[in-house]
């Protein structure tokens, strides 16, 4: 009972760009959109680490994919993401080149195939990395653009750092290339992974549930996670507490009626 309560609770907490301050902030920009089951273009052009053409329908081979958004050339966050994801799959049963692709896919249309490769090189320098099958690509902006703009990612140029700023999030598409979900953060738990890879597989979306509860969590630059927001979870607290007393009430009012 309460879990749902909290659940629809997240609903109604304000949105974190009402509290946003004034002017651009690349940050604030960036975030990711509900397009839950919606269609991806596998078929947008693109160039591996070779130099060679290729697609997402290519690269997936009638798997599921996990599609990991990245800078090739980043000096934060994108790295340790691609790293948490290579944990995680170490720790589940499913294979990449087997049971599903891991694409490393640049934002940037700036990037070339030798920053792909650099970045799948840096990724196989981990221990047990070595002969992880995994892919980078690269795209011009028309194509980047068709695939981020189809499952809701959001990303800004932020003059200051020379970059673009934006989330660390995994899209698991399904085999037939629609988004079946997402994995937030820069280490995903290896439980979650599988999951999300089997209900890829099976063509199933993430219950509402998990939905909803994504709203009650905020996306930190610094850390690459999703944070519990303690002034949501205050005031979801005391709305819960305030409807628990009410019932309290009820209930007893209920009794002296009798």
């Amino acid at each position: 009972m309460i879990r749902i309560l909290t659940l629809l609770l997240c609903l109604i907490a304000p949105p974190a760009a009402a509290q946003a301050q004034a002017g651009f902030d690349p940050f604030g920009e960036a975030g990711i959109d509900d397009r839950q089951g919606a269609r991806v273009p596998l078929a947008v052009p693109l160039t591996d680490a070779q130099g060679r053409r290729t697609t997402l329908r290519a690269l997936g081979g009638g798997k599921p994919i996990l599609l990991v958004p990245v800078l090739h050339n980043c000096p934060n966050i994108c790295g340790v993401t691609l790293a948490g994801v290579a944990d995680a799959i170490k720790d589940q049963p499913l294979r990449p080149g087997k049971d599903f692709a891991l694409v490393a896919f640049s934002i940037d249309p700036k990037e070339a195939p030798k920053d792909a490769a650099a970045d799948l090189a840096r990724l196989r320098e981990r221990e047990g990395m070595q002969t992880l099958p995994a892919s980078a690509v690269t795209g011009s902006a028309d194509a980047i653009h068709a695939v981020t703009r189809a499952i809701g990612y959001r990303y800004a140029w932020d003059q200051r750092i020379g970059q673009y700023a934006h989330v660390a999030a995994v899209a698991v598409l399904t085999p037939e290339g629609r988004l079946a979900g997402w994995l937030y953060g820069i280490a995903p738990k290896a439980d979650d992974l599988s999951r999300a890879l089997t209900d890829a597989r099976n063509d199933r979306a993430a219950s509402w549930g998990e939905k909803l509860l994504l709203l009650c969590f905020h996306y930190d630059p610094v850390t690459g996670r999703y944070t519990a927001s303690i002034v949501k979870a205050l005031r979801i607290a005391g709305v819960i507490t305030a409807l628990s007393v009410g019932l309290l009430l009820w209930r007893l009012r209920r009794r002296g009626a009798a």
